[in-house]
C-alpha cells in the first residue's frame, strides 16, 4: 500500500516540529517536504532523512506532489494557503487559529469547488475535545459560566480558538445566553471578553503550553472542567487521525468532533 505523502506548512515552528517527529513514527505516512517563511536553507534534517525546505508553498506543491498539507501557521498565512493548496486538489489539515467565519466560508467553498477535503480544528488534543463535550452537557444545568484559558507568551490570538469554540458550543447546547453578573459602572473590562454571558479570560505567560478551565456556577455549587496540555505531543494523535481521515472526505470539516463521534 502506498504511503500518504505529507507536506508541513509552518515546519520550523514548535507545532510543525512536533508534527514532523510524529510523522516519523507512522509507517503509512511519508514526509515529502516542508515550508516555512523563515527558512534560510533548501533542506531540513528530520529523523533518518533530509527533506526539501522552501518558503514557497507553490514550488513545493508542484515539486513534491503531496496528498495532504498540514498547516500550523497564522490566520493571515492561512488565507493564501487555502487558495493555493485546495486549487491544486491537495487536501488540507490546519490547526491555525484566529480564523473568522468568512475565512472558514472561503475554505468550504474552495473544497467544494475543487472536489477535495479540508479539516480545520482549533484543538487536536483528545482531552480538550472531551472537555468541550462535557461543558456542552453541563451548560444546560448552570446559569453562570466563565472560561479561563492560559497559553505561552508567543500565542498571538486571544481569546484562543478553543475558548471561543467552547463558549459557542455551550451557548448552542443551552439554547440561550448565560446570566451576566451585575457590575459597577466602569468595571466591565475586568471580566474579560463577553460572549452571551460567558466571560473569557486570557493569560499569556512563559511556562505554559495550553490550559483551559470552564467554571460553571449555580446556587450553592460550582462545577470545574479543566484540561491541561503538558506537552505538544498531546496534539499528535488528533493530527495523525486528521491526516488519515481527510483523504476520505470532500468538503470542509470543522473540529474533530465528527471524527470522534462526539
Amino acid at each position: 500500500m502506498s504511503k500518504l505523502r505529507v507536506l508541513i506548512h509552518g515546519a520550523l515552528g514548535k507545532m510543525g516540529q512536533a508534527v514532523i517527529t510524529a510523522l516519523g513514527q507512522e509507517p503509512d505516512m511519508e514526509l515529502v517536504g516542508a515550508v516555512d517563511i523563515n527558512t534560510v536553507s533548501d533542506s531540513l534534517s528530520v529523523p533518518n532523512s533530509v527533506v526539501p525546505l522552501s518558503s514557497s508553498i507553490v514550488d513545493m506543491l508542484e515539486a513534491q506532489y503531496p496528498d495532504v498539507v498540514v498547516d500550523f501557521s497564522t490566520a493571515k498565512a492561512m488565507q493564501h494557503l487555502s487558495h493555493v493548496v485546495l486549487s491544486h486538489k491537495v487536501r488540507l489539515v490546519s490547526g491555525t487559529t484566529g480564523l473568522n467565519q468568512d475565512d472558514l466560508s472561503v475554505v468550504a467553498s474552495l473544497a467544494k469547488e475543487h472536489y477535495t477535503g479540508a479539516i480545520i480544528a482549533s484543538n487536536f488534543a483528545i482531552g480538550a475535545l472531551l472537555m468541550i463535550h462535557l461543558s456542552k452537557i453541563a451548560a444546560k444545568y448552570f446559569d453562570y459560566a466563565d472560561i479561563i484559558e492560559e497559553h505561552h507568551q508567543f500565542k498571538l490570538d486571544a481569546p484562543s480558538g478553543t475558548a471561543l469554540s467552547t463558549a459557542k458550543y455551550m451557548i448552542q447546547a443551552r439554547g440561550k445566553a448565560f446570566i451576566t453578573p451585575e457590575q459597577k459602572d466602569g468595571q466591565h473590562e475586568s471580566r474579560g471578553q463577553q460572549l452571551d454571558g460567558i466571560s473569557i479570560h486570557s493569560v499569556r505567560t512563559p511556562g505554559i503550553v495550553a490550559r483551559q478551565e470552564v467554571l460553571l456556577g449555580a446556587t450553592g455549587q460550582t462545577l470545574s472542567i479543566k484540561h491541561d496540555a503538558i506537552d505538544r505531543s498531546c496534539y499528535m494523535p488528533g493530527v495523525i487521525l486528521s491526516i488519515r481521515e481527510v483523504s476520505k472526505h470532500n468538503g470542509l470539516i470543522i473540529g474533530l468532533e465528527q471524527l470522534l463521534g462526539l
